[in-house]
């Protein structure tokens, strides 16, 4: 019992870390200081330090830490839509002014979703303040409008309505205003510093630099010769050799990338200030500076280099004893946050990842830095000035259009042309087509558009894959919480108990349809609401009653068997929420239209089991809940969520979301502080997250396309302190969400079709996965949703189709049926459930309890000596605790497992029997028996999934085998996911 209770509570408290985090993983910002030799102050300057020390509190247990977060930020295959959906294709251009007589430019286009057969309207908004883009569900039956995207992207007033701009050379003009979020290649300056240099003047100086600096140049990149190079040259002068001879350039996950080297670049022995060198990487924003000497001397400072342009310095110092890289991160004041953040200590003795970690952060760091108020009022006044001069160059045109053209701009997006048109309009697109591909292939060329498949982790598993959970499951989802390594799901057949490998077990019938529920392992509880408007009830169970039923198979219970399970009070209920961090009480706030009920139950964590499982099964703990009071509110809550105050006594809070607001509730007073007020005519509140940054309450708000962050600070005299604060900020999302997981430090937006995720600190894009006809099912801890898949050996060619199509503004039937896909001919859609592990996502490998609900396949083996089964999980995520307690469990068994007689298997029988294995002293050859090929077919279960494998080598067997046959060993390594099994 204390076993299982110890591993429930420990993934549970992996689910209350998970809304966890700290920007002290992300530096903290000092005043530093650089004097000269006599001591007087020459510069000082605030900026960013991360050096690591502040990094992940080791003394969480149990668990790995796992680097998770080394992504590339906003990518560019990811943000630089024009290019990527756009250009080459048939498309809308629209110009319009809004109310403020600014003029805008709106694009939009039909696409397949990365050939996923998921049709969407992608919407780019050009506007001074920068661009907007949204991405929309197309739909065979409902016409879209430009005023509905518009509006979509709340602009709803005009000053001049829309118009389409049908001149092919737009797509240029629209391709250069894209170009303008800042480039897709990068220059970095590295820098040498001797042991004791102090001055810029001194690092500029150096003629050469030491073996240890040639080998991380050498890491970096290639050596390339300056004169006659094609390649993006970052600056560099590729005629004369004015610049150098020599230059390192690199090719990082489809971006150029050319290093300004200042041993390098020109040396002048007359000139001490190096102005060469200085001119090139003074204007450098990032700098990575190589310092020789050991730990205790004097380090670097930014505020030794002279320059208004360098916003990051990367410091790196190199250790000969055990050859590592010892990194640290310098980020001017105004540079926003970005990753990933260093780990603690910040040693890397893998060089490789070292490479790949500093690129990652030095793009990543460049990005933010255009971000600051230096880059981006620069940046939009350049934006500004590009989309006036546009916009006058096409008005005069634009009026002579005909009438009948001009009212097409509240058309539908995609309409059907007249046929008095017909053959000048295919005309018009087919140019337009051929000159957007001409421009494609251009800028492809010009090294100005990431090359998307080049990548230097072309084998890099991503925390946020996913694996199967359950083929085909043929059942509507209401709802899930998992439950151990199950996944206890509300469907229309009832309620299930799902586990990976095996066949689903009833556990309640279809008469109690539950709309809502949290599995709670660590008290023993179920908590769920059931059927819906007045007849809604809150109903409690004890897990191990409803364990101890499926265990016996003696009853499958029905509504009206859980009656002595309904919580008083709570009838008509349609919403209900629990705190995340119930360590001392659980406490229940249920919404009845516009009330509040607070019901609470405390518990003893030691003894929560034990006492539990003396109980009968047939006692309902309802008995144990206590009703504290009733609040009420102006509106029924939408959305609520329960926010822990620093104390826990009198400032806990409830966050509701009705109206256009959300609105903080004191769970003592009942009295309400509005949060923030949502200023657009349509609501579509999507979540509201509680996230505790440094032990402090912070709340994600989402809704429409948005997510903001607002601080709960504590709370003075009663109130919470609600007032805009230097930590909050927002970011949208492409798409409008559903659902909103937050696992940090990743935050998780799911449509009817994709998988947005970004990173918490920042908003960033890191990446979008599309995922048809897609349904999440359970988030509590690990994240598990339902998607379609297709089987089909026609797909090749429906892709094409789609892809080929001449015009997507006339689609027909046969390019875009109306009919569900589940029609479409050759094809057998499957429902399938999935999971990502929540341990993948926030980096941590947990251990988890070894028993499930549902007893676990076993592969049983008899023998002789007495010895009963071998148990094996049928998952793909074993921990490493895991491992090794079957590791160690069956040792002695696989040792002695050939010296027994085996059961045939179907396979076995078919074999017939030969000799043991032998092997040839004077050939060194070893033939398989059928024993092995039978042995090799037990564990296929563990080697499910893996995509490498090795044995020991023959010759080694054969020689073991002759000197002790007896100790015959067999070995098999898989590897998947991050974990390795060695079994003998």
């Amino acid at each position: 019992l204390t076993k299982c209770f110890y591993s429930s509570s420990v993934s549970e408290d992996l689910g209350c870390r998970r809304g966890e985090f700290s920007r002290k993983h992300y530096g903290s910002v000092e005043l530093l200081i650089s004097s000269d030799a006599d001591g007087a102050i020459q510069r000082a300057g605030r900026f960013r330090v991360e050096n690591g020390s502040s990094g992940e509190n080791t003394n969480y247990t149990p668990g790995t830490w796992h680097r998770t977060d080394v992504h590339l930020e906003n990518p560019e295959c990811h943000t630089r839509w024009y290019f990527k959906y756009f250009l080459g294709k048939v498309h809308q251009n629209y110009i319009g002014t809004d109310a403020e007589k600014n003029p805008f430019f709106l694009s939009v286009v039909l696409s397949d979703q990365n050939n996923q057969r998921v049709p969407q309207y992608h919407s780019i908004l050009w506007r001074k303040t920068g661009t907007q883009k949204i991405c929309l569900p197309y739909s065979p039956t409902k016409t879209l409008s430009v005023k509905s995207i518009l509006s979509a992207m709340s602009l709803d007033k005009f000053e001049k309505s829309p118009r389409e701009i049908f001149h092919p050379e737009i797509q240029k003009d629209l391709l250069v205003l894209e170009e303008q979020e800042g480039s897709v290649n990068f220059k970095f300056g590295v820098l040498y510093a001797k042991d004791g240099q102090l001055t810029d003047d001194e690092m500029f100086s150096n003629e050469t630099g030491s073996e240890s600096f040639q080998r991380f140049l050498h890491l970096l990149g290639d050596t390339i010769t300056l004169k006659g190079w094609t390649g993006y040259r970052g600056g560099l002068d590729t005629k004369n050799d004015t610049t150098g001879t020599c230059s390192i350039y690199t090719v990082f996950q489809g971006h150029e990338i050319m290093f300004h080297v200042s041993t390098m670049l020109p040396y002048s022995r007359e000139n001490k200030q190096q102005v060469e060198r200085k001119r090139h990487i003074g204007n450098d924003i990032v700098t990575i500076v190589f310092q020789e000497g050991e730990e205790s001397s004097p380090a670097f400072k930014p505020s030794m280099i002279r320059s208004h342009f360098t916003h990051i310095f990367a410091l790196v110092r190199y250790n000969k004893q055990n050859d590592s890289y010892r990194l640290k991160i310098f980020s001017e004041e105004s540079v926003p946050l970005f990753g990933p953040p260093l780990p603690s200590p910040p040693v890397f003795t893998n060089h490789q990842e070292f490479r790949d970690f500093v690129l990652v952060k030095l793009i990543n760091g460049e990005k933010a830095t255009l971000e600051t108020p230096t880059f981006s009022q620069k940046r939009q006044r350049t934006l500004d000035m590009l989309i006036c001069s546009l916009y006058q160059d096409l008005m005069p045109d634009l009026h002579k259009v005909n009438n009948m053209l001009n009212r097409r701009s509240f058309s539908d997006v995609l309409p059907e042309s007249p046929k008095s048109t017909r053959k000048k309009e295919e005309a018009r697109q087919a140019e337009f087509v051929r000159l957007g591909q001409a421009l494609k292939l251009k800028t492809t060329v010009k090294g100005d558009a990431t090359a998307n498949l080049a990548t230097t982790s072309f084998c890099k598993k991503e925390p946020w894959e996913s694996q199967s959970f359950c083929s085909n499951f043929p059942h509507e989802v209401v709802c899930a919480d998992s439950w151990g390594q199950s996944l206890l799901v509300s469907t229309d057949a009832g309620i299930l108990l799902v586990d990976d490998g095996q066949p689903s077990v009833q556990v309640f019938d279809k008469t109690l349809q539950i709309k809502q529920m949290h599995v709670l392992e660590a008290l023993d509880l179920l908590i769920a609401r059931t059927d819906k408007g007045k007849d809604s009830r809150l109903l409690v169970f004890r897990l191990s009653a409803v364990q101890k039923d499926i265990e016996t198979k003696q009853m499958i219970r029905s509504k009206y068997d859980c009656r002595e399970n309904k919580l008083e009070r709570t009838k008509g209920c349609h919403l209900y929420a629990i705190n995340t961090h119930h360590g001392s009480e659980l406490r229940i706030v249920v919404a009845i239209r516009n009330k509040l009920l607070l019901v609470t139950k405390k518990y003893n964590p030691r003894n929560s089991l034990t006492s539990s499982s003396l109980l009968s099964s047939s006692e309902s703990p309802v008995e144990e809940f206590q009703y504290i009071r009733e609040i009420c509110l102006s509106d029924p809550p939408v959305i609520m969520t329960l926010v822990d105050g620093p104390t826990g006594d009198s400032d806990n809070m409830i966050c509701v979301a009705y109206r256009h607001q959300f609105d903080l509730v004191n769970e003592s007073t009942g009295e309400s502080y509005r949060l923030h007020h949502v200023e657009t005519n349509k609501v579509n509140f999507v979540a509201a997250i509680d996230v505790y940054e440094d032990g402090e309450a912070g709340l994600l708000l989402c809704y429409n396309y948005v997510c903001q962050y607002r601080k709960v600070y504590p709370f003075n005299g009663g109130s919470p302190l609600i007032q805009p604060s230097a930590y909050d900020f927002h970011f949208s999302w492409n798409q409008v969400p559903y659902a909103v997981v937050c696992a940090f430090p990743y935050i998780l937006a799911f449509t009817t079709d994709s998988i947005e995720i970004r990173l918490v600190v920042n908003g960033n894009l890191v990446h979008t996965a599309v995922v048809p006809e897609l349904q999440l099912v359970a988030s509590r801890s690990d994240i598990y949703f339902k998607a379609t898949t297709a089987v089909s050996g026609s797909s090749d060619s429906s892709s094409k189709e789609m892809s080929s199509r001449s015009s997507p503004q006339t689609p027909t039937a046969y390019e875009m049926p109306e009919r569900p896909l589940s029609s479409l001919e050759g094809e057998v859609l499957c429902k399938n459930l999935y999971k990502i592990p929540l341990s993948n996502l926030v980096g941590r490998s947990i251990e988890r309890p070894l028993k499930s609900p549902l007893a676990p396949k076993v592969i049983t083996t008899t023998t002789s000596s007495g010895i009963a089964s071998l148990p094996v999980t049928h998952s793909l995520s074993l921990s490493r605790m895991e491992i090794k307690e079957i590791a160690s469990r069956t040792r002695k068994e696989l040792l002695g497992l050939l010296d027994e007689p085996i059961p045939k298997t179907e396979s076995a029988q078919k074999q017939k029997k030969v000799p043991r294995r032998q092997s040839d002293p004077k050939q060194g050859a070893v033939r398989s028996t059928s024993s092995d090929r039978i042995i090799s077919s037990s564990f296929e279960s563990y080697s499910e999934g893996c995509h490498l494998s090795t044995s020991s080598d023959p010759d080694t067997l054969a020689n073991r085998e002759e000197s002790s046959p007896s100790s015959y060993p067999f070995q098999l390594i898989s590897l998947y996911d991050e974990d390795i099994i060695d079994l003998k």
